[in-house]
């Protein structure tokens, strides 16, 4: 039981510290986006075929605004909470709301904000490293 036990403490301590290793950009990126764009950003998540519009390849964003990656471009369209409804359909969830809520009971109002604009931006700051 208590091999059992240290094995399990073990794997714990080592899935943190690969999740650190990962950067909270890339753990964040794993967990919420990857099953659509797909781990490597190309558009070829695992339900990226259930889908009307197929995921954007996130590996080309800077190829497709002259050489520059559009960073709060990007980071409006991941947080969501500013788009402008007239200007299209959305079809990628808003994860500015989707992550404040459980941000905002863990460190409160002011602070779950401030908590939920960090994600967004280490999530826009890992898609940058994804442009090829």
């Amino acid at each position: 039981m208590k091999f059992l036990i240290t094995a399990i403490l073990a794997g714990l301590a080592l899935n943190a510290a690969a999740a650190q290793e990962l950067g909270n950009g890339k753990a964040e990126y794993m967990n919420s986006c990857a099953v659509c764009h797909g781990p490597e950003g190309k558009g070829d998540g695992p339900l990226g075929d259930q889908l009307l519009k197929r995921p954007s390849d996130l590996t080309r964003l800077s190829r497709r605004n002259g050489g520059e990656f559009p960073y709060w471009r990007v980071f409006a369209v991941i947080d969501g909470r500013g788009m402008v409804p007239a200007h299209g359909g959305r079809d990628m969830p808003v994860w500015g709301r989707q992550f404040l809520p459980g941000d905002v009971k863990k460190y409160g109002p002011n602070a779950g904000e401030i908590v939920t604009r960090e994600r967004i931006h280490d999530l826009a700051g890992y898609v940058e490293t994804l442009q090829q």
